[in-house]
């Protein structure tokens, strides 16, 4: 469970020679689908299988256990089930298909999760902003929304765990990484000509989190100085 790219790569490379025909590798990180498809073919000519296993849980997977989605030969799948039982919760791992298939349903997965990130995001905004936001306790509306509302989840919870801690995240700067499995789900949406915008505003979202003073903005104010005549903010004010 390496970061995906190079050291995945090289990892393997240093492996290799340790194996033995028939030994079976787990890439249990976050690799590109169409990497394990080649990763697989070099290793296949060794006689070595490979398995991609997409593991979600973070940190809290340690406690509940971990929801695997696996790629690769279904006899290699079953070989390591008895290893997925004990590390998933109930009904927590699936065979998803052939290599890549794991990592696939990974990346799709991740995807949705930077939309339904970005929609409470948005939503507390709006609730910071309105005229209510001042007497609003957000901890108490993010624990409410998770009794039998239809957007209760495990990220409200989590959320309501953070407003609790810091009830205006006064603490945490807005800037919002991302680690590749979101770009790769709306490249994947470009290539099979699918409809995915709010994963992709998410993903656009993400990158302007981490940008002050957009250059793009300063075109739009300019614009609107020029064609209306609207006042524009200078720098110094």
């Amino acid at each position: 469970m390496y970061p995906a790219g190079e050291l995945v790569d090289e990892t393997i490379s240093t492996l290799v020679p340790l194996l033995a025909e028939g030994d079976i590798i787990v890439e249990g990180g976050n690799s590109y689908y169409k990497d394990d498809i080649r990763r697989a073919r070099m290793l296949k000519t060794k006689g070595i299988h490979y398995i991609d296993a997409g593991v979600s849980g973070g940190i809290w997977g340690l406690k509940v256990g971990y929801c695997t989605m696996i790629g690769g030969d279904e006899a290699d799948f079953k070989y390591i089930e008895p290893l997925l039982k004990t590390l998933a919760p109930t009904d927590g791992y699936l065979y998803c298909g052939t290599t890549g298939a794991g990592h696939f349903v990974k990346m799709i997965h991740n995807g949705i999760e930077y939309g339904m990130m970005e929609a409470y995001g948005e939503g507390f905004e709006l609730l910071k902003a309105s005229p209510y936001g001042e007497n609003l306790k957000f901890d108490k509306v993010a624990h409410l929304w998770n009794q039998g509302s239809v957007v209760r989840s495990w990220l409200l919870e989590l959320l309501e765990s953070a407003f609790e801690k810091d009830p205006e995240l006064s603490e945490i700067k807005g800037y919002v990484d991302d680690s590749g499995e979101g770009r790769w789900t709306v490249q994947q949406a470009v290539e099979l000509g699918v409809s995915a915008p709010v994963i992709a505003l998410s993903l656009f979202k993400r990158f302007q989190s981490r940008q002050d003073d957009l250059f793009s903005d300063k075109v739009l104010s300019a614009l609107r100085k020029e064609f209306g005549g609207h006042a524009v903010v200078k720098k110094d004010e």
